[in-house]
């Protein structure tokens, strides 16, 4: 059993944790409170969407994204509070002026294993999502996508954690030398601290994303939703309990500030036109955080001694984050 250390309590980092607990002793060390609000996997849609993602990643991470929901189903197995995981695919539509946008994302998907988009009319939008019907007339259906609830699984993970006497030092300033954390001795370190890691890892960029979560009572959508628009293609993911998470900006930026009014009104309105029952809908939180990226946009795993550092996975979070960490510990850790 190895004495092994996680600094990072964020999406990469509970994975990790779930994975090590059962064989070794495991401290985490995250500087903000248990509720980890500062982690962008907690403001994230977890939206898992290999085909849409392709657009903008190389064909290899789309293939490994396509094979981490197998991944997602075995890591929610074995927690003991449920979290929400559907495999209804995605509904990507577009208004008649951005009929063009539509067209040029169907030009852009990557092939995976045999799935693609399926062309659809105004009837078979309905036939998917019958409070859809009338609004659009253009569509793509990507039948090998899902999403699950990250709330649910910050919360679940968390408390099956807690129940295997992990050591948690949370609201923790953690200093990583290669063998030990704040002058403590680890066998293994595993730095999963997203942004936060950018002092030891210079080449580090955050991309920032803004985020809308509302109750809507009167809007019934049974997958994630893709609206073409002309600045960037926005998501709505209906998650249990009418709740919705809309977003999501992606702007080069280190800014951490509040959310700004020109995403705000451009979020909420451009949901307003997929579904007019938003216009009721509650706001319960406006959010932005920081993606962790590197230039090529891809996921780094580095190891420096006993120092393995999981990083960059930029918008691709929820979607590749299991293959990742599985890749991270099977090199070094048996």
């Amino acid at each position: 059993m190895a004495k092994i250390a996680i600094v990072g309590f964020g999406l990469v980092g509970r994975i990790a944790a779930l994975a090590l607990v059962k064989q070794h002793q495991l401290t985490v060390f995250e500087q903000d409170n248990e509720h980890t609000l500062g982690s962008a996997g907690s403001l994230a849609a977890a939206m898992l969407a290999p085909l849409a993602e392709s657009v903008s990643c190389e064909a290899d991470l789309a293939e490994q994204g396509l094979q981490a929901v197998a991944l997602w189903q075995t890591i929610l197995a074995d927690l003991t509070q449920p979290v929400m995981l559907q495999q209804a695919g995605s509904l990507v539509v577009a208004h008649p002026q951005d009929r063009g946008d539509l067209q040029s994302f169907q030009q852009r998907l990557k092939p995976l294993q045999g799935h693609q988009a399926q062309r659809l009319d105004g009837q078979a939008i309905a036939a998917l999502e019958p409070e859809l019907a009338g609004r659009f007339h253009q569509g793509l259906f990507l039948g090998c996508e899902g999403q699950l609830d990250n709330l649910a699984f910050y919360a679940a993970s968390f408390a099956h954690l807690q129940q295997q006497a992990v050591d948690f030092r949370f609201n923790t300033q953690a200093l990583i030398t290669m063998t030990s954390v704040n002058g403590e001795p680890f066998d293994w370190i595993l730095d999963c601290r997203g942004i936060g890691a950018k002092t030891d890892l210079p080449k580090l960029r955050g991309v920032r994303g803004e985020v809308a979560r509302v109750y809507a009572p009167e809007v019934n959508l049974t997958r994630p939703i893709r609206l073409m628009h002309p600045r960037y293609p926005i998501y709505i993911a209906p998650k249990p309990q009418h709740e919705f998470v809309i977003g999501a900006t992606e702007i080069e930026s280190q800014d951490m500030g509040p959310v700004t009014v020109r995403s705000t009104l451009e979020l909420l309105s451009a949901a307003y036109t997929v579904h007019s029952g938003f216009a009721e809908a509650k706001v319960l939180a406006l959010r932005a955080g920081l993606r962790p990226a590197f230039v090529d946009n891809r996921p780094h795993v580095q190891r420096e001694g006993r120092v393995i550092h999981i990083n960059g996975l930029y918008r691709h979070g929820f979607l590749l984050a299991p293959s990742v960490v599985q890749q991270a510990l099977s090199e070094v850790l048996q």
